[in-house]
């Protein structure tokens, strides 16, 4: 049986613990038999970034957002020179850029998303309301229940992903 394509937008350089984390995601993909899709990761461009992940996620029944910190600042300005300008001191971590394009592209398609967040990640995709779909937040330990917790939503999902693929 083939596997269903399902893509997954992370960034490539992650630290130790997002990567333990992308990794327990990857196994319950594959226990599911789900082939994670990404560019950089499986699949390498021909062409501009952009039309590839576009290419890819059409071939995909679903997917997955994982919104890392790739990014922290604090101490800065936002929307500087307007009537809401506000100071920001508190810490601040953002994700991939690419994050949101690839959110934005897998939702056009309408295929089913699951959205994860790193705690403190928001912004966007990340942010409660903007889609559909729940934003989870990963623990700060992946102790046994919260593993557990994690696969029962991810399996939630794969029902959905699985309507759509036999749609095809």
């Amino acid at each position: 049986m083939s596997k269903i394509p399902v893509f997954i937008s992370c960034p490539t350089s992650l630290n130790k613990k997002q990567n333990d984390l992308r990794n327990f995601l990857i196994n319950i993909l594959d226990e599911l038999n789900i082939e994670p899709r990404a560019l950089g990761r499986s699949d390498y461009p021909k062409d501009y970034p952009l039309k590839e992940v576009a290419i890819i996620a059409k071939r995909c029944s679903g997917g997955i957002i994982l919104g890392f910190e790739q990014l922290r600042f604090e101490n800065s300005i936002s929307k500087f020179g307007t009537k809401e300008v506000k100071n920001i001191q508190t810490l601040t971590l953002l994700p991939s850029p690419w994050n949101h394009i690839e959110a934005g592209i897998l939702f056009g398609l309408r295929l089913p998303l699951l959205i994860f967040r790193q705690s403190g990640v928001s912004g966007g995709v990340f942010d409660y309301g903007i889609t559909d779909a729940f934003v989870n937040t990963f623990p700060e330990k992946l102790t046994p229940q919260k593993k557990n917790e994690i696969t029962q939503v991810v399996q939630k999902w794969f029902a959905e992903v699985c309507v759509l693929h036999n749609k095809f």
